[in-house]
């Protein structure tokens, strides 16, 4: 099967997808982009459908409403929180600020979006490796030795819970890095699909460090990943240089009033919290019953999967179902071995284990 566009490097290209399984992108089951499949929530709806009179003007460029929703969501200051076109244009300034240090500890396997931000700025980047991926992974710490090859005042940039692993870094284990490290980058794109009680975000250490940054998207766990906005929350000094680097209206109305819509919204939040656990339970085990497949356990509303069979071929027979599962070749530690896969409904996931089942060759 030729492949009439280049492989995409991120998840969620579902044109590519339907270009090799010959159908529209709307009939593919899209398991390679870890996004809500509850959502997105009717009160994101509502506030877009009850904004569109508001197309005709500029957004205000301080976003004042939408910071102060954030402020109230995280008891903070409004001045510590930056608005921006989804978590990955607030990745690409933590990354101008991370090139002007002497180098930038990257957890690898890491997100390819971070090889693209820090070489934007040449930066100097220093691989780190995890330990090895196995099942244990969740639960290891990191040797301090994984730091060695760095040079004084290096940077540290990290996804947590992390991707595509899944592991979750405990706050315990992150605090003594921020007084190793100049600058500390944390990508907390999916801590929101772990209920509060069990989040190990540092944002309310963020005022006593003015060396951390940490980055929020609210599209994957609201499914909103078409509207683009994140946040970042950091020192005002910073953010204010940030405001000063981009251009002036990065976020638009109608992703700004969807936001303070979601923010209030804890029926969805509770909702979310409710169907993820139980969902990616099964899924796991049910992954783990097929043969060639080893699923290790993870924290986030995504599943890494080692496979002894070609990742390649896998995702090309699955597309003959429709069914869309995220290659890690943009990983190269990974390789053609490993592919993840988003937790959806229990009955979409029965939909991926039948298919894989009838790939595989498996018996019921």
């Amino acid at each position: 099967m030729q492949e009439p566009f280049l492989r995409p490097a991120h998840g969620g290209n579902l044109v590519w997808a339907a270009s090799l399984a010959g159908c529209s992108p709307s009939a593919i089951l899209d398991f390679s982009a870890s996004i809500n499949p509850l959502g997105p929530p009717q009160s994101a709806l509502a506030a877009i459908q009850a904004s569109l009179s508001l197309l005709r003007d500029y957004p205000d460029p301080d976003y004042r409403q939408l910071r102060q929703a954030l402020s109230q969501h995280h008891q903070l200051p409004v001045e510590w929180i930056l608005p921006g076109n989804g978590s990955a244009e607030l990745l690409t300034w933590a990354c101008r600020d991370l090139a002007a240090l002497p180098g930038t500890c990257l957890f690898t396997p890491a997100f390819g979006d971070y090889q693209r931000a820090l070489a934007a700025f040449d930066a100097t980047v220093v691989p780190c490796s995890l330990p090895q991926l196995t099942a244990a992974l969740p639960d290891a710490t990191i040797p301090p030795h994984i730091f060695q090859p760095l040079p004084a005042q290096a940077g540290l940039l990290l996804n947590n819970p992390h991707n595509p692993t899944g592991k979750l870094f405990p706050i315990a284990e992150i605090l003594p890095w921020l007084s190793r490290f100049a600058l500390v980058v944390i990508d907390e794109a999916f801590m929101d699909f772990l209920p509060p009680p069990q989040q190990q975000s540092l944002i309310e250490a963020v005022p006593a460090h003015p060396n951390l940054v940490i980055l929020r998207s609210l599209t994957k766990f609201y499914s909103l990943p078409g509207l683009r906005l994140g946040y970042a929350i950091a020192h005002p000094d910073r953010l204010q240089r940030w405001q000063q680097w981009r251009d002036p209206w990065s976020v638009n109305i109608l992703a700004a009033e969807a936001a303070i819509a979601v923010l209030q919204d804890t029926a969805f939040q509770q909702q979310t919290w409710d169907w993820l656990v139980p969902a990616r339970t099964q899924l796991f085990a049910d992954l783990n019953r097929l043969p060639g497949l080893t699923p290790l356990p993870g924290a986030a509303n995504f599943l890494l999967v080692h496979s002894q069979t070609s990742v390649t071929q896998l995702q090309q027979q699955l597309l003959q179902h429709r069914l869309l599962i995220r290659d890690c070749l943009s990983f190269p530690e990974l390789g053609d071995c490993y592919f993840r896969v988003a937790v959806r409904t229990m009955a979409q996931n029965d939909q991926l284990v039948a298919g894989l089942k009838a790939v595989l060759g498996a018996k019921d």
